[in-house]
């Protein structure tokens, strides 16, 4: 019975030590040891090397938005199609309608896309 309350202790103790160094180091040390003197032109906007102009804020046209969430959904398809190509053959005929199915539906949603014209770039 000793034990089982002892793993308990180390576990506790991990995660008590997982959580708090990371936080000591970044809100404790970090402005101790940090240099402390704001000028101007270090609290300016920098952008390589480049002088800031104009406002801040921009508009993108949302074609960009929907393009990158096309990338997104075409990773996230290779994301499960290399475990699937992994274990292929232990996975038989059922693993591979399951794909099928997959891909059907992102195949779907690409001819979607590309009928609303989302991946054409302007």
């Amino acid at each position: 019975m000793v034990s089982f309350w002892n793993s308990y202790v180390f576990i506790t103790l991990f995660l008590a030590l997982g959580l708090l160094l990371p936080i000591g180091a970044l809100w404790i040390l970090g402005p101790l040891l940090r240099p402390k003197n704001p000028t101007p032109e270090k609290l300016t906007t920098y952008e390589s090397g480049v002088e800031p102009f104009g406002e801040a804020h921009v508009r993108y046209n949302v074609r960009y938005y929907l393009f990158a969430l096309m990338f997104v959904v075409f990773d996230v398809e290779i994301m499960y199609l290399y475990p699937w190509a992994v274990s292929f053959e232990s996975l038989g005929l059922f693993g591979l309608v399951e794909m099928l199915i997959f891909l059907g539906l992102l195949a779907i949603g690409l001819v979607y896309a590309w009928k609303k014209k989302v991946l054409e770039w302007k």
